[in-house]
């Protein structure tokens, strides 16, 4: 070998970075990573269980009626969430109507059907409905203009905005029309008596 090719040899070899050998440093900022995202977590649900506690005082959810009437319209989708009417970030989570799922969703004379696989299924009476949009958002889920399905209902004494997206988003603009008309006429009839 040749003087210079030793050299570089040599060189590179100065160059080559040191191996690791703190493992003990390593490891302990690695299981304290752990814990802050843990503690972190842990803070998420507690702010979950205080949301749902302050909520308390929202009814129980009806269940649907046994003998629905044939249906107007069905679709298959998700189920985003609720919001307080008007307030599209202030998430509802008594009664599971915080939790994301899979949807069947059916309307029919009596009223609007959720159902729901792994979640609180409900049932929303159609005098209880006030009307539909299509919006782009709704707590933790933001689409484009008009891809989510925005239904506006009273339970007890509060307004409640729910979210759905149809696994064909076509569909939106009949269910806004069917709702909107359903609820123009239970008002109507609600004001000849």
């Amino acid at each position: 070998m040749t003087p210079a090719v030793i050299q570089l040899a040599a060189e590179a070899a100065e160059r080559r970075s040191a191996e690791v050998t703190d493992w003990g440093a390593r490891i302990a900022w690695v299981i304290g990573l752990l814990v802050l995202i843990a503690f972190v977590y842990w803070l998420m649900r507690q702010g979950w269980k205080w949301r749902g506690a302050l909520q308390n005082d929202l009814p129980e959810l009806p269940a649907a009626p046994d003998g629905l009437p044939a249906h107007r319209l069905a679709l298959t989708g998700r189920y985003h969430g609720s919001t307080t009417a008007g307030q599209w970030l202030d998430r509802i989570v008594a009664h599971g109507l915080g939790v994301r799922s899979r949807v069947e969703l059916t309307l029919t004379d009596a009223g609007l059907d959720v159902v729901r696989p792994g979640a609180t299924d409900f049932f929303v009476p159609a005098a209880q409905l006030r009307g539909a949009r299509l919006d782009k958002g709704i707590a933790g889920k933001v689409l484009t203009e008009g891809g989510l399905l925005v239904v506006t209902w009273a339970h007890g004494d509060k307004l409640i905005d729910s979210g759905f997206r149809s696994d064909r988003a076509a569909e939106h603009a009949a269910w806004v029309e069917a709702i909107n008309l359903m609820n123009q006429s239970i008002t109507t009839e609600g004001a000849e008596r």
